[in-house]
């Protein structure tokens, strides 16, 4: 699989990563610690991964509770396969904890990130979300000090609007913004997405299929089966929820048929086919679903076409 650069950090990452939020819960809510995939049930996914050319895994201090870190240290103990991990702090660890992006929290949940993840480097570590609490010129700082004595090699953001992000590059350049980005979620191109190639910042896509929207996985607003992203966390996809999106979809669907794929593998086609994704992060439930992704690889779109495909969604 191919690798790509993170700006001008040196530090490269494979162009599909494993997003290993539903290890141990499902993303960072208390609420559903110790739900998602089990150990063992991790553990496959890992395996399926590595196997496909997966060489970036994706996780965050707080992804069920701390298991979905723990886990991923497990898996490397047991067999010696090193990826190249981004993981994330901002969202506490439980109800009780403090939470942001002050100096001494950051060094504190670095230092607890490389215990459960059994390493003595963070490859890219990421701001989950911005902190209107911390001076950005604080956190900044320390993400860079943290990379100048040699604990994480390369430092980015998540969840940052354009503002945000333009508030930070005044102190600081980071190597990767990780932002939601899909056929139906595009506000960074707005503004996000052009800031980042204006100044050599990578861009890591995740929620490539909008929470199951864009694979076809419901069919109106009410369909909402148990265990899905409609079921279990709906708030951030209920203002997509619309007739116009369904019928946007249903076109998208036969687009999809015309070329002989799925509707999934033509919406991962559509992203890996935007110049200014460098990687996109998939979080498959099951094996199908990375095979699913890797497929998508083969989708080739040109410019033109991919063009095409965002105007059905207008």
């Amino acid at each position: 699989m191919e690798n790509r650069q993170l700006g001008a950090s040196g530090v490269e990452i494979s162009r599909l990563a494993l997003g290993c939020g539903n290890f141990g819960g499902v993303g960072s809510a208390p609420a559903f610690f110790g739900q998602g995939e089990n150990e063992k049930e991790a553990f496959a996914l890992m395996d399926g991964a590595w196997s496909l050319g997966m060489r970036t895994f994706d996780t965050a201090d707080a992804y069920g509770g701390g298991r979905s870190e723990t886990w991923i240290g497990k898996w490397i103990a047991s067999n010696g396969n090193r990826p190249a991990i981004v993981t994330k702090t901002f969202n506490p660890m439980d109800e009780g904890a403090d939470r942001g992006l002050a100096r001494g929290r950051i060094t504190r949940q670095l230092e607890s990130s490389l215990d459960r993840l059994g390493v003595d480097v963070i490859d890219v570590y990421l701001a989950h979300e911005f902190d209107p609490d911390t001076p950005v010129a604080e956190t900044v700082a320390t993400f860079e000090g943290l990379r100048d004595i040699g604990l994480i090699k390369a430092w980015g953001v998540s969840n940052f609007d354009g503002a945000q992000l333009r508030e930070l590059c005044e102190h600081g350049l980071p190597a990767v913004v990780q932002n939601a980005y899909n056929l139906l979620e595009r506000a960074d191109e707005e503004d996000v997405i052009g800031l980042c190639a204006q100044l050599n910042i990578a861009y890591m896509a995740f929620g490539p299929l909008a929470g199951g929207l864009l694979a076809g996985r419901y069919r109106d607003s009410s369909d909402r089966p148990a265990g899905s992203r409609l079921a279990l966390r709906p708030g951030p996809y209920e203002p997509l929820l619309t007739d116009e999106t369904f019928a946007a979809l249903e076109r998208f669907a036969a687009a999809a048929e015309e070329r002989g794929v799925t509707s999934a593998e033509l919406a991962f086609g559509w992203l890996l086919a935007q110049p200014a994704v460098t990687a996109v992060v998939v979080g498959p439930r099951t094996q199908q679903h990375l095979g699913l992704a890797v497929r998508a690889l083969d989708v080739k779109l040109s410019r033109a076409e991919a063009d095409a495909l965002a105007q059905l969604f207008f």
